[in-house]
């Protein structure tokens, strides 16, 4: 036995060490809870659209380099071979010759070096534009993504939260469930107090079963967004409190059109147009390459004989072409470039008005939303001190049952709102942003 073959066992083991190790490491640990950040960051590098938005850059990049490919030189060979079933003739007084022989060949070498083109101008200077637009359909993608997976990520979060709420809200009733039975069985108060509790207790848990499957469906429409696998597991984690904080906005900051991506790749349109018209306004120009062909040519009366002798020419020069009438073609073209650059100038003033009816309208939203949070807020603390008031006087007897059961209801709806509330305030914040072009995505 050779020593390559004894010692593949422990190069293998070597090799294999370090994955077996990482498995059992994730297997001991389970996969760790991602904040919103560590969801953003995996999203822009895994959503479907940005994937497919850095694949469309990688296809530009090959497309520019193939229409910037004429400006090389064009190397092309051609061979022929023919025969001449009747050869051609001539006629001097009665006599009649044939010419040329029976066999023909010939090998034609050109190489061709484009000294001018419009075409190939257009596309050197369209070049810079085409990766400009290329990388701004990225940056738009990015953005939506940042957007939608913020507004998922906050959506879970606050469903998970109102399940806690509901958590607490029937551990509650269970309890007073309990004691209104049993207050019940001792002749304390009528059956009516503990089946009212029943019907309480039961909703709950209707309500709590709902927003389990809801978050299910949430986590699911996450991953989605994140582009991330479906047979993985998914939990997040966020501080309530700093939620809280992100809440916060400057609504000061004064709208800036350029800002916006979608005006961004409006200006880019407006460039390809410039040059569009451009080309068509210098179509007149000729189009002017340099040559050199080498072409060795076989004649014989016999097929066998036929490459035994070569007759070479050989040429060098230049050649023009140069577009003198085309039917008005070129004038209707140029007439055309110009009319879009027309519409494109009514495209601009449009999404001008059509952002600041997106800021104004996501401002007027977050305040509005604001708003609303600040007061159900507040409404939360108030219901959440009557029913510790209220819970106190029914267990000493003072108030009935029934008040209980509407200070009960009042604060799980009072909890529920804030959340609900917290939610559209940051989903607004967002929209705010993204309507004044303010979405970071360096995630």
């Amino acid at each position: 036995m050779n020593l390559l073959t004894c010692m593949r066992p422990i190069l293998l083991g070597l090799l294999l060490y370090p994955t077996l190790l990482l498995a059992q490491q994730n297997r001991n640990t389970g996969a760790q809870p991602l904040t919103l950040q560590d969801c953003i960051s995996f999203a822009l590098t895994n959503e479907p659209n940005v994937k497919q938005a850095a694949i469309d850059e990688a296809i530009g990049d090959r497309e520019i380099a193939a229409n910037l490919s004429g400006w090389l030189p064009q190397i092309s060979a051609q061979f022929a071979a023919t025969h001449n079933i009747q050869r051609p003739v001539f006629v001097i007084n009665d006599n009649v010759n044939r010419v040329g022989q029976n066999y023909t060949s010939n090998i034609l070498l050109q190489a061709e070096q484009t000294l001018f083109s419009n075409n190939l101008l257009l596309a050197s200077r369209a070049a810079r534009y085409t990766r400009l637009q290329l990388d701004q359909n990225t940056i738009d993608n990015k953005i939506e993504t940042v957007v939608q997976v913020s507004k998922a990520f906050y959506d879970i979060l606050l469903t998970q939260e109102q399940q806690r709420i509901l958590d607490e809200n029937i551990a509650r009733q269970e309890k007073q469930y309990n004691d209104a039975r049993s207050r019940f069985e001792v002749g304390l108060v009528d059956k009516t107090d503990y089946q009212r509790a029943s019907i309480s207790l039961s909703n709950s848990r209707s309500d709590r079963k709902r927003t389990q499957e809801s978050i299910k469906a949430k986590t699911a429409l996450l991953k989605q967004l994140m582009g991330y696998a479906v047979e993985a597991d998914l939990t997040i984690t966020s501080d309530y409190e700093q939620m809280e904080l992100e809440a916060l906005l400057d609504t000061t900051q004064q709208l800036n059109v350029a800002t916006r991506i979608e005006f961004q790749q409006l200006q880019t349109q407006k460039q390809f147009l410039k040059l569009n018209t451009s080309f068509y306004k210098w179509n007149f120009i000729p189009n002017v390459s340099a040559f050199i062909n080498y072409n060795p040519q076989f004649f014989s009366n016999n097929l066998g004989d036929l490459y035994n002798q070569k007759i070479p020419t050989s040429a060098v020069g230049l050649q023009a072409a140069i577009p003198i009438f085309q039917g008005t073609q070129r004038l209707q073209n140029l007439k055309i470039a110009r009319l879009q650059e027309e519409r494109l100038e009514v495209d601009e003033e449009n999404i001008r008005k059509i952002i600041n009816t997106e800021y104004q309208t996501a401002l007027a939203n977050y305040k509005s939303e604001f708003t609303d949070w600040l007061t159900l807020r507040d409404n939360a603390a108030v219901a959440e001190e009557v029913y510790n008031i209220i819970k106190l006087q029914y267990d000493e007897g003072v108030k009935a049952y029934v008040d209980l059961v509407v200070a009960e209801t009042d604060l799980k709806s009072a909890q529920l709102n804030y959340y609900n509330a917290l939610f559209r305030v940051l989903a607004s914040k967002l929209d705010y942003q993204r309507a004044i072009g303010n979405i970071n995505i360096n995630q």
